[in-house]
C-alpha cells in the first residue's frame, strides 16, 4: 500500500464514521498525512490524524485515535493499528498489501509518480535569463538546472508549462557590449565600463566575417551593426550551450518589443486610470507603498526615459494577458530588494502577490578544486561559466549537483568528488543503483528469470520492506517537490531509493545460485527490481540527468 492509498483509506474511515454518529459531525480533510517512522517498532507507517481533527470534534485525541483505529483494522491490507501517546496511529500493513506495489509500479511505468494536482493551471516559469553580453556564468547555470527541473516537475503533476527566456535586449548593458565589440573589432582597449573576455574577440571577428565594410562606417553606425549582429551571434551561442546542457525554452520574449509595440505605455495608462499613478518632481511614480513596498517607484523619469521598472510592470500585464494563472520569476541572489516593488505591480493589477505571481531566489554557486575556489574562465576572463563547468565534469553531474540542494543556500561544489567513479559521488551512485537494476534484469533474461508470476507474500526480507516503503513515497515526494517549488527533494530521494536498492541487492538474489532451479521468489523479485528500475528512471528524468543501463 502506498502512503496516498492509507490516506485514502482513513479519509474514507473518517466518513464512515461521522455517518454513522460514531464521531461528531465535523470538516472532513481530503487527505492526512502518512508519514514513515524512525523506528519500524512503531508500524509501517504512521499518521498524527486524531491529534490535528480531535478538537474539531470536540474530543481527546486518545478517544478520537481510538475509534479511527478500530475502523482501519477492517481496511484491506492493514494487518494492526496502534495508538500511541496521546493519539498517534501506528499502521502495520501486511507483506502481500506492501508488495503488491511492486507490481503497480512495473505496469505503470514511465507513468508511476505522475498525478493531476495541478491540471488545468497555465503557468509560466521565467529563468535564466541572463543578459545577451556573455556567455552564462555558474549562477544562470545553477538556473538552468534548477529551473527546466521544476518545469518537470510541475508538468508531472498536471500543470501546463511555459518555459521562458526574457531576452534584454534593452539598456545601457547592451551598449556597453557594442561598444566592447566594436572597440575589439578596432584592436583598442576594452570600455572602462565595457566587456573582456576571449568571447568578444570571437564575436567581433564573427561581426567582422559577416559585415567586413563595418568599420569603413562611422563609429556610431559601426556600433549599431556590432549591436544588432553581435548581440543576436551571442544570443545565438547562449540558446546553443542551453540545448546542449539539455535546457530548452518554449518562448524568448524580447524586452525590447515592450516598448516598440507600446505595451509599456498601455500598462502605466491602465494602472493611472486604477488611481495608482501619481506625478512628482517631473517623474511618473506607481504608488507602490498601498501595497506594502518600502517605497514609490518611478516609473518615467523626468528626463522621459522609462525606469527598469517600467518593463516589469509592461511584462508581467503581457503574461497575464497570455492567459497565465501562474507567473513564476527566477531570480538571483542580488535581486532580494527587487521581491517588494514585484509584488506591489501584481498587487496593483489586483492579483495575489504569492499566488498569480511567485518570485524565488537563488544563491551563489562556488566551485572548488583540491580546497581551493575555481574563479577564472578560459574563455570568459572572468567567472567560471557553463561550457566550463560542462566541460569539467559532463552534463549529468553539473545538472545533478546544481540541482540537488535547495536554491536557498549557497552550493559550493567540489569539482574532483562529482567526477569520481564511486559512492561518494551522489550523481554516481544514483546512476549506478539504476545501471545495475539493468544488468540484474539482463542476468535473470540469460538465466531464464522472467517476470511470469508474482507472489507478494514472498517478498519479506527487511530490506524488501524498507525499499518498498521507499518506493512508495515517490508520488508524494513529487508532488512536494512541485507545491514548495523545491526539485532538490527528487534528488535527494533518489539518493534514498538507491541506498535501499543497494541494501536489497546485497540480501536478496534475483537468480538462483549455481545450478540450483528458478522459483516462485525469483520471479517475485525480478518486479522489485524492475519496479525500483522504473522509479530511478522516472526520477533521473525529472531532474534532467540521463539513466544509464551500464556504467
Amino acid at each position: 500500500m502506498t502512503p496516498e492509498q492509507l490516506s485514502l483509506a482513513i479519509v474514507q474511515a473518517l466518513g464512515s464514521l461521522v455517518a454513522s454518529g460514531k464521531l461528531p459531525q465535523f470538516e472532513l480533510p481530503s487527505e492526512v498525512v502518512i508519514e514513515r517512522p524512525k523506528n519500524r517498532d512503531h508500524g509501517d507507517w504512521a499518521s498524527n490524524v486524531a491529534m490535528q481533527y480531535a478538537a474539531k470534534a470536540q474530543m481527546k485525541p486518545r478517544d478520537f485515535a481510538e475509534i479511527l483505529a478500530s475502523e482501519l483494522q477492517s481496511v484491506d491490507g492493514v494487518e494492526k493499528v496502534e495508538v500511541a501517546g496521546p493519539g498517534f496511529l501506528n499502521l502495520f500493513v501486511s507483506d502481500s498489501a506492501a508488495a503488491q506495489l511492486a507490481l503497480q509500479i512495473v505496469e505503470a511505468g514511465e507513468s508511476f509518480g505522475r498525478s493531476s494536482e495541478l491540471a488545468g493551471v497555465k503557468l509560466n516559469l521565467e529563468f535564466v535569463s541572463a543578459n545577451p553580453t556573455g556567455p552564462i556564468h555558474l549562477g544562470g547555470t545553477r538556473w538552468a538546472a534548477v529551473g527546466d527541473s521544476l518545469a518537470r516537475v510541475l508538468e508531472a503533476v498536471g500543470a501546463e508549462v511555459t518555459r521562458e527566456y526574457y531576452f534584454n535586449d534593452h539598456g545601457a548593458q547592451i551598449d556597453r557590449f557594442a561598444r566592447s565589440l566594436l572597440a575589439r573589432a578596432k584592436g583598442e582597449p576594452a570600455p572602462e565600463d565595457g566587456y573582456a573576455g576571449q568571447y568578444i574577440e570571437e564575436i567581433a571577428q564573427q561581426v567582422l566575417a559577416l559585415k567586413p565594410d563595418t568599420l569603413s562606417l562611422p563609429d556610431v553606425d559601426a556600433q549599431e551593426v556590432f549591436r544588432a549582429t553581435g548581440v543576436e551571434l551571442m544570443f545565438e551561442q547562449i540558446r546553443q550551450s542551453l540545448h546542449e546542457f539539455g535546457v530548452d525554452f518554449d518562448v524568448y520574449f524580447h524586452e525590447n518589443s515592450l516598448y516598440e509595440s507600446g505595451q509599456v505605455a498601455k500598462s502605466v495608462a491602465a494602472l493611472r486610470e486604477q488611481g495608482h499613478i501619481f506625478e512628482a518632481e517631473g517623474a511618473t511614480w506607481l504608488r507602490s507603498t498601498t501595497f506594502g513596498d518600502d517605497r514609490d517607484r518611478v516609473i518615467i523619469k523626468s528626463d522621459g526615459d522609462a525606469a527598469y521598472i517600467a518593463g516589469d510592470i509592461a511584462y508581467y500585464q503581457n503574461k497575464r494577458g497570455r492567459g497565465f494563472d501562474r507567473c513564476i520569476y527566477m531570480l538571483g541572489a542580488d535581486h532580494h530588494g527587487y521581491v517588494p516593488r514585484m509584488m506591489a505591480l501584481c498587487a496593483a493589477f489586483g492579483d495575489t502577490p504569492g499566488v498569480h505571481m511567485e518570485i524565488l531566489i537563488g544563491q551563489l554557486v562556488n566551485l572548488v578544486r583540491a580546497g581551493e575556489p575555481v574563479r577564472m574562465s578560459k574563455r570568459a576572463g572572468t567567472v567560471v561559466t557553463m561550457e566550463d563547468l560542462v566541460e569539467m565534469v559532463g552534463v549529468d553531474a553539473a545538472r545533478y549537483s546544481l540541482t540537488r540542494s535547495s536554491i536557498n543556500s549557497t552550493l559550493d561544489i567540489d569539482l574532483e568528488l562529482i567526477s569520481k567513479k564511486t559512492n561518494d559521488n551522489p550523481v554516481f551512485y544514483v546512476q549506478y543503483a539504476h545501471a545495475r537494476t539493468k544488468q540484474v534484469a539482463k542476468n535473470a533474461a540469460s538465466l531464464g528469470v522472467n517476470r511470469s508470476e508474482f507472489v507478494p507474500e514472498l517478498l519479506s526480507h527487511e530490506s524488501e520492506s524498507e525499499l518498498l516503503a521507499k518506493l512508495s513515497e515517490f508520488p508524494r515526494v513529487v508532488l512536494q517537490a512541485a507545491n514548495f517549488r523545491e526539485p532538490h527533494r527528487v534528488a535527494r530521494y533518489l539518493e534514498e531509493v538507491a541506498g535501499s536498492y543497494h541494501r536489497w541487492y546485497d540480501n536478496c538474489r534475483v537468480t538462483p545460485l549455481g545450478d540450483k532451479p528458478v522459483e516462485s521468489v525469483h520471479r517475485t523479485r525480478l518486479w522489485l527490481n524492475d519496479a525500483a528500475s522504473v522509479v530511478l528512471a522516472n526520477g533521473l528524468k525529472l531532474v534532467g540527468v540521463s539513466a544509464p543501463e551500464r556504467m
